[in-house]
């Protein structure tokens, strides 16, 4: 196996449990913090989205869906158009609200796909491509998406758990 192919994989398993985690989620239920300041299952999804478009845009040269399919004016948030929620404050986060988890599930699919796009043309040598020589030792292309992955797996759990809270406390 190809090392894109369990690259593929990976983010394949992220949107099926982006897909569970809002699946049959109403506005309440996506924008209920599960304790005080803790992040909302909306801005979880929102905020794992975006990273995941952000890094994978800039690792591959792409332009990120938020903006080149218009999403940031799906979403009308009153944030920076390029914020990707990274150090949002209890404030920030309440501003990421939606209409209906359609909206999450669309921009995370439309990510999804550039991402896939993306990957499917990887080789071996592109993966050792240095992408970021902000960091010692300098990021290559693999880390990066490694990266993505793991952040976003731990911020979709984070959205299960937060949903699974939810559910217990309206039992």
């Amino acid at each position: 196996m190809h090392a894109k192919d369990i690259l593929i994989d990976g983010f394949g398993r992220i949107r099926e449990e982006v897909h569970a985690v809002l699946d049959g989620l109403g506005p309440d239920e996506l924008h209920t913090s599960p304790a005080p300041g803790a992040n909302t299952i909306a801005w979880l999804v929102w905020h794992l989205t975006r990273v995941q478009d952000d890094h994978v845009a800039d690792a591959f040269g792409l332009d990120q869906v938020w903006l080149s399919d218009g999403w940031e004016k799906r979403f009308g948030l009153k944030l920076p158009v390029h914020d990707t929620g990274y150090g949002h404050t209890s404030a920030q986060v309440a501003k990421v609200r939606v209409d209906s988890a359609d909206l999450l599930t669309g921009y995370y699919d439309a990510v999804h796909e550039q991402t896939l796009t993306a990957l499917r043309s990887v080789t071996a040598g592109d993966l050792e491509r240095v992408v970021d020589e902000r960091w010692s030792p300098p990021v290559t292309l693999g880390v990066r998406l490694v990266s993505v992955l793991s952040d976003d797996l731990q911020h979709v759990g984070q959205a299960a758990y937060a949903r699974g809270l939810l559910q217990t406390a309206a039992a």
